[in-house]
C-alpha cells in the first residue's frame, strides 16, 4: 500500500478518527512496540489494541520492524511511518474535516507526551524550555515568524543528525521532545476590552403598597 503523503488522504482521516489509534501512533512514533507492549502501556485489552494496530497497518501508517518468538507465537513489533504534518503552502486547500482530525491528534499527542514528562522531571534540566507568547503581528510579521519556526525545525533535524554521528548508534543520549506551534489566537479573551457598558440603567424595583 502506498504511503500517505497528504493530510486529505481519507485513510489518514480515518486513522485519526479514534482516540486510541491516535495514542498508539504517538507511542510508535517515539519507539517500536508490539501490541502486547502497547496493551500494557495503554491499559487496554490485547484484542482491542491488536485490532487498532491492524487497522493502522492496513491504512499504511505502520511498518513491521522485527518479529520475536514468544512461547510458540510470533510477537510483531511496529513503528510509525513518517506522516504528513499540518501547515505549509498547501494547508489552505485541505478540507475542514482533515484539518480538525490532524490538529486534534497533534494536540492530544503533545499534551500526553508533555504531561508524562512533567510528572517524572522532564522539565527539570537546564536545557528545558517552556515559553508561550502572545504577539500582535501584521501580515509580513506573521510570514516572518512562520519562516522562523520552519527554520528552527530544520535546524533541529540537523542537530539530531550531528548528535547521531558523534555518539553513534549505541552512544549515550537524552531523549528530547521539541514542540513548535504557530497559530492565530482566535477566540482568545482580550483583557483590554473590559466589560461592556449596559445600554440601559437597571430599573429600581417598585415598592408594594
Amino acid at each position: 500500500m502506498p504511503s500517505i503523503t497528504s493530510v486529505d488522504d481519507q485513510r489518514y482521516v480515518k486513522a485519526l478518527s479514534h482516540p486510541l489509534r491516535v495514542r498508539i501512533l504517538g507511542i510508535l512514533e517515539e519507539q517500536p512496540a508490539s501490541p502486547v507492549e502497547l496493551s500494557q502501556v495503554l491499559d487496554a485489552t490485547l484484542g482491542t489494541i491488536s485490532y487498532h494496530v491492524r487497522q493502522l497497518n492496513e491504512l499504511g501508517l505502520l511498518e513491521l520492524v522485527r518479529e520475536t518468538p514468544r512461547r510458540g507465537a510470533i510477537e510483531h513489533h511496529y513503528r510509525a511511518k513518517p506522516r504528513p504534518k499540518s501547515g505549509g503552502a498547501t494547508w489552505d486547500s485541505v478540507s475542514v474535516i482533515a484539518k480538525q482530525a490532524v490538529i486534534g491528534a497533534e494536540l492530544a499527542q503533545t499534551t500526553e507526551v508533555a504531561t508524562r514528562a512533567a510528572g517524572v522531571g522532564g522539565f527539570d534540566g537546564d536545557h528545558a524550555r517552556l515559553e508561550r507568547l502572545r504577539l500582535s503581528l501584521d501580515a509580513k510579521g506573521a510570514e516572518q515568524l512562520s519562516k522562523a519556526v520552519a527554520k528552527l525545525v530544520d535546524e533541529a533535524h540537523k542537530i539530531q543528525e550531528s548528535s547521531t554521528r558523534r555518539s553513534g548508534a549505541n552512544g549515550s543520549r537524552t531523549e528530547t521532545a521539541l514542540v513548535a506551534m504557530l497559530f492565530d489566537a482566535v477566540g482568545a479573551p482580550d483583557p483590554s476590552a473590559g466589560r461592556p457598558e449596559p445600554t440601559q440603567k437597571p430599573r429600581k424595583p417598585r415598592k408594594r403598597s
